[in-house]
């Protein structure tokens, strides 16, 4: 019997996976956490890059390290954040970049990334939990093998995918992504801490070029701005 953890294809693809020893200790210490802290995301969010993004519609891959720690920000996509929350200083310059290509992008009011994830745009945290304010704090607890293995089945059962890999730590995973039957691309993380060395990647642009080679659809990187944002008339 296969549990419907996640409620689509993942839950077949992950099975075996999701029976590894590691997972029973990693839900005994997400139980104890939520009993004692403050967890971001909220519990039924947590897998929301999975659910959103089924494996039979994954394309591209932008892979994030932690959930955001701050109240209300982190709903289970990689550099996304709730409608009603300010854009954070990362998400702030991957739109910049976007507006640079040249693409027809423009800048939404909002952080919510969904659309992208609808679209086969896998929103993957390696870490998929975070106590609040307190960043890293679940890191090496099991997360990390489980989302390795999902970059791996990605990669080993799927063809002409591109992986977005910024900064140091997501670049470390392209040893699980085999380069003969997809593309990753490497670049300085969005953080400013980075000094603006983001920019100029054009990997929005590269990525959508890359997709129509091998006869697949683009991504439409817009977002549609949110109601939340529109002033009343």
């Amino acid at each position: 019997m296969i549990t419907k953890l996640i409620g689509n294809s993942w839950d077949f693809k992950l099975k075996d996976e999701f029976e590894k020893p590691y997972i029973e200790e990693l839900k005994l210490f997400l139980k104890n956490e939520r009993a004692s802290h403050t967890i971001y995301p909220k519990q039924a969010e947590v897998f929301n890059a999975l659910k959103l993004t089924p494996f039979e519609n994954v394309k591209v891959i932008i892979l994030g390290q932690d959930p955001y720690h701050g109240p209300n920000q982190a709903h289970g996509l990689s550099f996304s954040v709730n409608y009603g929350i300010k854009t954070p200083p990362s998400l702030a310059n991957i739109y910049k970049e976007l507006k640079s290509e040249n693409i027809g992008f423009t800048i939404p009011n909002h952080g919510n990334l969904t659309a992208w994830a609808n679209q086969g745009v896998l929103l993957l945290n390696a870490t998929l939990t975070v106590r609040a304010g307190e960043p890293a704090s679940h890191q090496k607890k099991g997360w990390e093998q489980f989302t390795d293995a999902v970059i791996k089945l990605i990669s080993d059962e799927k063809q002409h995918c591109v992986f977005l890999l910024w900064g140091n730590f997501a670049k470390s995973k392209a040893s699980l992504i085999d380069l003969e039957k997809h593309l990753a691309l490497t670049a300085a993380h969005p953080s400013p801490l980075a000094g603006g060395a983001f920019f100029g990647c054009k990997h929005f642009s590269r990525t959508n070029e890359y997709l129509l080679s091998k006869n697949n659809l683009p991504v439409n990187w817009n977002l549609p701005d949110h109601d939340l944002f529109k002033p009343n008339i």
